[in-house]
């Protein structure tokens, strides 16, 4: 399985041109570069031979479909220079630029990848485009490509973001311009293709997306006459609730998932299960739900005053800073430059960090005999997924098998991917994208700003304001969270959306991959059963109806109800279509761009294709992969615990989940004979 450091930062938001010095005086103002042979006038038909890529790409030696390139303006008042960047590759011949009267029905699709501020072009040149960078930096073709079956877009949003421009008062200031800005872009790409106006469109994307999608979907709802014909949704591990809900909430199903992480130790599985409960995580998910879950706590306010800032964990910001420090650090030793000193002030405070965090576990943690005891722990407060990385990081092999850190070997902050369980490697594959995108051939191919590079992630999307905790001048909004963005999440207007996503009839998908820890499948869940759509709360059933790939392999489980569809990917990470490439491809062809039915709850409560997967689903719990690949990037091993401990840890979980199965039927019975 291959992953790259690029991947570390994809929902996190730290890195890149901020952290070499950026600072509020100097946000860069970009603007998009007018190449030989542009028309005059407003969007037309007429542009479309001037987004054609026509010259040659670096090292793409394999025929690819006819695809078009550019920056498009989203229309803001008084900001010409704040444009959208797309890259856009018809399915076959003449399908994108067919007129109305040639094509209104054929569906198309539009791809965001998240961040916030990440740039699209991770997911067509890493998951699901025609075209895959490969570890040595050249490139193949994907056999798994979505635009396969339709004609797909990939977008830079918001403005600034990769290849889209944006000057330097330019920048959103929340999700409601973010979606006003893409709806100004979509109003200028029909004017490009004509029949995108009136073919159906599938609006996809993954991570921070999981909050774009939702604002761009309520926009275009609000509208008497929307630019394009939405039809369906799809978010992929999408930060659909809020970010502790999202980053905090799932630790103890991701520890059930890979009880790896701790050992398979029953002792510490049941400090985290009590943790959990404590900081009001422990929701029970209910089949349909009743009742709406309540606020979670706010999990900086959980950390007493015993401890230094520096010592206390923020949020998985501060491990991915860690290691976009290293990159950055070896990137500039590679170049042959010294290490800037505010890298190496960081990752000395990084270094800090680490130390007291893991002086703290062994001083008063491995044995548990030190632990809160019936109170919030007052070290780590709420951030159990923190806790749960510097547990694995300091005791659970593979993990804790790396050398320490430090600033003259610039060894990895430990092999522990968040974004992928089940991958220990120290480092992993690199893929990088960054090569290809500057070469100065690829930018004028692809009618690229010349005003600025291409960087995977910028950190400052919201209103020119960079995140938190990162050292750098810049400032956090009062309410906003901790990538900046002032906007509630979704789940607040979630049931308003559902009942209009019914209402056009517009299908809502939500899909997650096993194996992540960033986005976990839990929240996900708690979205869905939190929301009401064709008039119930939740889903009616439980979600236990397997899927396959081609091959006839499990890929992961599906439901599908009222109009809304939710998968679990088995074996698959944050970045579903990378580690699962297959999988997805499927998924693509028969649930998003298909109207397959398996996993639908008929109307006399049936579910096609039957809830075969319930032999494998302890409680609400897939079992992630027991082998661990661990090494590095190019020598690599598994690593599996001796069968004995593993069967031991499964009658264990089993009594437990048999124990609180009976403890919430008895809640339930209870709740229905109260008068």
């Amino acid at each position: 399985m291959v992953f790259s450091w690029l991947s570390t930062i994809v929902l996190l938001g730290c890195l890149t041109s901020s952290i070499l010095g950026q600072n509020n005086n100097d946000i860069p103002n970009s603007f998009p570069h007018d190449y030989p042979g542009k028309p005059s006038g407003d969007f037309s038909p007429v542009w479309q031979d001037y987004f054609l890529v026509k010259d040659s790409l670096p090292n793409i030696t394999f025929p690819i479909n006819r695809n078009f390139a550019g920056n498009i303006p989203v229309n803001r008042a008084g900001h010409p220079n704040d444009t959208l960047f797309f890259w856009a590759f018809e399915q076959k011949q003449g399908s994108l630029t067919a007129s109305t009267k040639e094509d209104s029905t054929t569906p198309w699709g539009i791809w965001l990848n998240g961040g916030p501020g990440a740039s699209s072009l991770l997911g067509l040149l890493l998951e699901n485009g025609p075209l895959h960078v490969t570890v040595s930096g050249s490139m193949e073709s994907n056999p798994n490509s979505w635009d396969k079956f339709v004609d797909y877009i990939w977008v830079d949003s918001p403005v600034g973001t990769g290849y889209s421009t944006a000057d330097r008062f330019g920048y959103i200031a929340d999700e409601d311009q973010m979606a006003e800005d893409f709806i100004g872009f979509l109003s200028n790409v029909v004017k490009v293709f004509p029949s995108l106006a009136k073919r159906p469109l599938l609006l996809t994307g993954e991570s921070y997306a999981g909050t774009y999608i939702p604002y761009i979907t309520k926009a275009l709802f609000s509208m008497n006459d929307p630019p394009v014909k939405l039809a369906k949704i799809a978010i992929g591990d999408g930060t659909v609730v809020n970010v502790d809900e999202s980053e905090q909430m799932p630790a103890l199903q991701v520890v059930e998932t890979y009880p790896q992480l701790i050992g398979y130790d029953p002792e510490v599985h049941q400090y985290f299960k009590e943790q959990t409960h404590l900081c009001g995580f422990d929701f029970n998910l209910t089949y349909p739900q009743h009742g709406l879950f309540p606020p979670i706590v706010n999990v900086d306010d959980t950390i007493t005053a015993n401890f230094t800032a520096a010592a206390r964990p923020r949020s998985s910001n501060s491990k991915a800073l860690s290691k976009s420090l290293v990159s950055l650090a070896k990137r500039s030793l590679d170049a042959g430059s010294a290490i800037p000193k505010k890298i190496t002030r960081l990752m000395r405070r990084q270094l800090k960090t680490r130390d007291s965090r893991k002086a703290a576990w062994k001083k008063e943690k491995r044995d548990l005999s030190g632990r809160a005891n019936g109170t919030i722990d007052p070290f780590y407060g709420c951030f159990l997924m923190q806790e749960v990385y510097d547990y694995a990081n300091n005791f659970s092999f593979p993990w804790n098998a790396s050398p320490e850190t430090s600033i003259q070997s610039l060894d990895d902050f430990g092999p522990l991917d968040f974004y992928d369980i089940p991958d220990g490697r120290n480092p992993p594959l690199a893929l990088d994208p960054t090569t290809f995108l500057n070469d100065n051939r690829t930018r004028a191919a692809l009618h690229a700003p010349t005003s600025k590079d291409w960087i995977l992630q910028f950190n400052y999307p919201f209103n020119s304001t960079d995140v938190n905790g990162t050292g750098f001048a810049g400032h956090i909004s009062p309410g906003a969270n901790d990538f900046g963005d002032p906007s509630p999440a979704p789940i607040v207007f979630l049931s308003e959306l559902a009942t209009n996503a019914s209402k056009h009839g517009v299908t809502v998908i939500i899909y997650s991959g096993n194996d992540d820890s960033v986005v976990a499948h839990y929240a996900s869940e708690v979205a869905i059963q939190n929301t009401t759509f064709g008039g119930i709360q939740g889903f009616s059933k439980k979600p236990q109806t397997p899927f396959t790939d081609d091959s006839g392999k499990f890929a992961g489980i599906v439901h599908q109800e009222r109009g809304w569809v939710y998968a679990l990917f088995d074996n698959a990470g944050h970045e579903v279509p990378e580690f699962a490439p297959e999988a997805a491809f499927v998924f693509f062809r028969d649930f998003i761009l298909g109207d397959s039915k398996v996993g639908l709850v008929e109307s006399g409560g049936n579910v096609v294709g039957g809830e075969g997967a319930s032999s494998l689903l302890v409680g609400d719990i897939l079992y992630g992969t027991s082998s661990i690949l661990f090494g590095n990037g190019t020598s690599t091993s598994l690593f599996a615990y001796p069968s004995a401990t593993i069967a031991s840890w499964e009658k264990y979980f089993s009594s437990v989940v048999e124990a609180s199965s009976a403890e919430l039927a008895k809640a339930t019975i209870t709740q229905a004979a109260a008068p």
